[in-house]
């Protein structure tokens, strides 16, 4: 019992990042944890059993202003991590994160943290789609991509909340920028429709930044 303790204190306070062990939802893998075993509970048991005798909430303006906040947000971390990423002392192949004495340790640290806060915030969109009784988009694959990303955040902001992982929330959020916007004006009514001829272009901009993603994770 005691080497089992040992070897759990180890990994989940010896090597977490000086900067950002203590912070809140990182102490602890624990709570979320918690967090994503009761989302996949609510989506696809709790949820539609609460739904089963309602109609769908219409949720239009709440959509709207998620949708915008998301922009927003996104927006902002692509802004930091440009600032970050496009230092002289930057690697784009191979960087280290800063040693935590350096004020520039705890910048980037923020912006990581809310990159993880924000993947949990994230799974609003399938909870919304379950108070809509969307449920043909509530799919294995969404399910699945919206549980693994607070973990890998998480895993992210507790042990190298800098360095080369910063790339995969840059591109994640220049992503997510482009992808909620599209959702925010597609959500402003049928007018606006002639305004989304770029909607072809959305998937095609995923696809290509995974791919970058991709390389920069197996260098």
């Amino acid at each position: 019992m005691d080497t089992i303790m040992s070897t759990y204190n180890y990994l989940i306070y010896d090597l977490a990042s000086p900067v950002t062990k203590d912070w809140f939802l990182l102490s602890s893998p624990w709570p979320v944890l918690s967090i994503v075993l009761f989302y996949n509970f609510f989506c696809k048991k709790l949820g539609p059993y609460l739904m089963s005798n309602k109609e769908p909430f219409e949720l239009k303006l709440v959509i709207k202003l998620y949708n915008l906040f998301q922009v927003l947000i996104s927006l902002y971390l692509v802004y930091e991590g440009t600032k970050y990423v496009t230092e002289s002392d930057y690697n784009w192949f191979c960087q280290a994160p800063d040693p935590y004495e350096i004020p520039r340790a705890s910048m980037i640290a923020r912006s990581v943290y809310i990159y993880f806060i924000l993947k949990i915030i994230e799974l609003l969109d399938t909870v919304f789609f379950v108070m809509r009784k969307s449920y043909r988009q509530v799919s294995p694959l969404h399910l699945h991509h919206h549980s693994l990303m607070p973990l890998a955040s998480w895993i992210g902001a507790k042990y190298v909340a800098g360095g080369q992982c910063v790339l995969v929330g840059y591109i994640n959020s220049f992503v997510h920028a482009i992808m909620y916007s599209y959702y925010l004006v597609s959500g402003l009514g049928p007018e606006y429709r002639k305004y989304l001829w770029w909607k072809k272009y959305v998937t095609l901009i995923q696809l290509v930044c995974m791919r970058e993603l991709n390389i920069h994770i197996y260098i």
